[in-house]
């Protein structure tokens, strides 16, 4: 049986590919330290992980309404209420398996053949493809290293054409880390917003931001432009709960109600269990974030510190726990690429991290710092020296 031609075109996830390959190595007796995936080290509240043992003791299994609990689409909603002073009701907000679901779903009743999609590089890994798989077409505007890899206002106006649909924000953003401020954010999005374009931003990160810089929000423009815009988010980061998929998004009835059709007919509700989990999550104080964003932000520090070593450079990153630096000065010989230089590191130093290429930029290579200290120095010590030995 052959495959469907739109499966053949689209490349698998990079950073699962390269964590994968670790595994295979560390199966075969090698020591593999990975840097590739974008996973928190620290444990959930003690309360969220109790809600889903009481869930299971009162054996909370059955089927749920698709989009999610009432109360818990509401304390979405209220979400964005206590952070960002955005109104909205629980029929505007909707649960899905992970962020990544949310933007399936929305590029999947968005999104028609030969629509396009603005967006900018370095970008997180699934955009292009998620938007190859609706039928549309991903067009990427390139960022410079010397604007810290925002977009700028200029960049986006010339990318606008007559087949643009829609641009994808992401911030903090997935690879680099970079926070844009609010007055960037937002007029970026305003530009695109008064050309018609849909908007959507990725905001998963935004819990995961280091002062004195602060986390900023589309949402705060939600009741001008509501049915051009979605705001996704997730807990999967904040909370630690990667593997329980908790993902969800703000925007108009309408396109609620067609998400809601599309995952009725794919996955239906999310687990059950989990939706317990995560309305208390939702309804705790957060103060448990302030110990972590402090101890990631020491870590980005003493990261920047050793990369300083290699004379690397890359934007000194706002929140997430990435960094991207570039590091085109070490292709030489064999090495030709970001791909050829992270098999190079991890078969000489054990050390997994993700080509930039994945990212739209073949010139960096993507550094997780979601691990403690001795283990971060561990690594970048190892790169260091086979770093030295091109």
């Amino acid at each position: 049986m052959q495959l469907a031609q739109r499966i053949l075109e689209v490349p698998p996830s990079a950073t699962l590919a390269v964590n994968a390959k670790a595994q295979e190595l560390k199966k075969q007796g090698k020591d593999i330290i990975s840097l590739a995936v974008g996973e928190p080290d620290f444990s959930p509240p003690t309360e969220v992980k109790n809600a889903l043992l009481e869930a299971v003791n009162e054996e909370f299994f059955q089927y749920l309404p698709v989009p999610g609990l009432t109360e818990l689409r509401q304390a979405g909603a209220n979400y964005f209420k206590r952070f960002y002073g955005a109104e909205a009701s629980f029929e505007e907000v909707m649960f899905s398996n992970g962020g990544k679901q949310c933007l399936y779903n929305l590029f999947q009743v968005l999104l028609n053949p030969g629509d396009e999609v603005l967006i900018p590089a370095p970008y997180w890994v699934s955009y292009p493809p998620m938007v190859q798989l609706a039928g549309a077409v991903p067009k990427i505007i390139p960022t410079s290293l010397e604007n810290d890899f925002e977009l700028t206002l200029e960049e986006l106006e010339r990318s606008i054409g007559p087949k643009t649909k829609m641009l994808i924000l992401n911030s903090p953003s997935n690879p680099t880390g970079v926070n844009y401020s609010e007055k960037k954010l937002v007029a970026l999005a305003k530009l695109a917003l008064e050309k018609g374009l849909f908007v959507i931003s990725d905001e998963v990160y935004d819990q995961l931001v280091y002062a004195p810089s602060i986390p900023v929000s589309l949402s705060r423009l939600w009741t001008e432009y509501k049915d051009q815009l979605a705001i996704v988010n997730a807990l999967s980061k904040s909370f630690a709960l990667t593997g329980l998929r908790v993902g969800f998004v703000l925007t108009s009835k309408n396109i609620i109600k067609a998400m809601t059709k599309l995952q009725g007919q794919s996955c239906s509700n999310i687990c059950s269990i989990v939706q317990r989990a995560a309305l208390v999550a939702l309804q705790g104080d957060f103060n448990f974030l302030d110990e972590k964003r402090k101890l990631l932000r020491e870590r980005r520090n003493l990261a920047i510190k050793l990369l300083n070593n290699l004379e690397l450079v890359c934007p000194r990153p706002d929140g997430a726990f990435y960094l991207f630096p570039e590091i085109k000065k070490y292709f030489k010989g064999e090495i030709k690429d970001s791909t050829s230089l992270c098999n190079y590191l991890l078969e000489e130093a054990g050390v997994a991290l993700v080509p930039g290429i994945a990212f739209g930029d073949d010139n960096c290579v993507r550094i997780s710092y979601a691990v403690s200290q001795e283990v971060l120095v561990q690594a970048l010590e190892k790169v260091y020296h086979a770093l030295k030995k091109i």
